[in-house]
């Protein structure tokens, strides 16, 4: 029974051991892999699109100007044509020289010694300019606008106006003189104005620009203020000095005289001397040599002195014999010991005020010899008005 048993339990066990060595089988032998599919032969990239520079914008050419017709030009352009041409005849190109001593040759040579502009006055041959462009000259010559150059000798001046008068010789040629404006033509601020000159020797320049302001008080080459002076933004440069200033009709309304510059160039700040000066003494200058000037016969204290002594005004000094305030009776120091007495201080003559020999002068300017004035006079703190009938001034 028991050897049943056994038999029986090995019957059983075999089928369980079989399945054991099949499963066993099965996890020791490898899964088969699926075949290998070919691989693909690499496939190139398309290359990226290369970055597309901006379009530049098209060169804009600049618009072309077509020039004016001839005979188109703006009317204001034609007028500054017509005034050169009309005035530039009448403009040239004054020089100076002064004799040097040649040390090696021991020869006298005439040196040019300074330059500047000026215009012809009338048809004999006189040409005005500044006094300050002929000062200390020995010898001139003037150079006409064709580019012919004449000796000139000095006529006469005013240096305390900055005027001079040459004069040369026409010898047969058809000068012309500058046109002057109506004696009582006014000016106004804002009116054009045109130089013409030769700066820097650079001869016949013209600039244009207006009248700035009038009635400038500036003091001049002689040491006194020249005073009703125009001013201009009209370019005026060192050889610009003495040339004419014109208005739009070419027609004369000053001269040339300064610049206020801090560079020693134009800075727009011009000035000349009025034409209603210049028609006054040109006239005189010619005929006598030199300005006819009104005179008290005095002799009086310089500004310095008095103003260091509390004096306000012009004092007298001394009185000519024989004089105008000689005759009307006025008085100058007094000497009693070693001290001064203070004579008669002039303050006023007729309307202007006096409170300087600059003030002085330029009322006596303003009359002529033979007329009579009011002196206003400080006397022994009293002031009081003396007529006095002026007397020519002596050279």
């Amino acid at each position: 029974m028991r050897s049943f048993s056994i038999a029986l339990a090995l019957v059983l066990a075999l089928p369980a051991l079989a399945c054991d060595r099949l499963g066993a089988a099965s996890e020791s032998e490898p899964e088969p892999k699926p075949a290998a599919q070919p691989e693909s032969p690499p496939t190139a990239s398309p290359p990226s699109p290369s970055p597309q520079a901006e379009p530049q914008p098209e060169p804009v050419a600049p618009p072309k100007v077509q020039p004016l017709s001839p005979g188109a030009g703006i009317e204001d352009e034609r007028n500054t044509i017509a005034v050169f041409e009309a005035a530039g005849p009448a403009t040239v190109f004054v020089t100076q020289s002064q004799a040097r001593l040649n040390r090696f040759t021991a020869s006298v040579d005439q040196i040019p010694a300074g330059s500047g502009s000026g215009f012809i006055w009338d048809r004999e041959g006189h040409v005005v300019t500044n006094f300050h462009v002929v000062a200390q000259g020995e010898s001139f010559a003037v150079t006409l606008s064709d580019g012919t150059s004449l000796p000139a000798r000095l006529v006469g001046g005013d240096p305390k106006r900055d005027i001079a008068v040459l004069a040369i010789d026409p010898a047969g040629r058809e000068l012309v003189p500058v046109e002057l404006p109506p004696a009582d033509r006014r000016l106004v601020v804002g009116q054009k104005a045109l130089a013409i000159g030769n700066p820097f020797g650079l001869d016949h320049s013209l600039t244009v620009g207006v009248i700035s302001a009038l009635d400038r008080e500036v003091v001049g080459f002689g040491g006194v203020t020249i005073r009703d002076m125009i001013q201009t933004d009209a370019s005026i440069n060192p050889g610009n000095s003495g040339g004419p200033l014109l208005d739009s009709a070419g027609r004369l309304i000053g001269m040339n005289t300064m610049i206020f510059s801090k560079s020693g160039s134009s800075a727009g700040i011009g000035f000349a001397v009025p034409v209603s000066t210049i028609r006054r003494l040109v006239p005189q200058i010619i005929q006598y040599g030199a300005p006819r000037r009104a005179a008290l016969g005095i002799e009086i204290v310089g500004d310095h002195i008095a103003r260091r002594n509390g004096i306000e005004g012009v004092a007298i000094l001394e009185v000519q014999d024989g004089g105008p305030a000689a005759k009307a009776g006025l008085r100058g120091l007094a000497l009693e010991g070693n001290q001064a007495r203070l004579g008669d201080v002039i303050v006023g003559i007729d309307e202007f005020a006096i409170d300087d020999y600059d003030d002085l002068f330029n009322a006596l300017d303003r009359f002529e010899p033979g007329d009579r004035v009011n002196v206003k006079v400080k006397r022994a703190g009293e002031v009081f008005a003396i007529p006095v009938d002026l007397a020519l001034l002596a050279p």
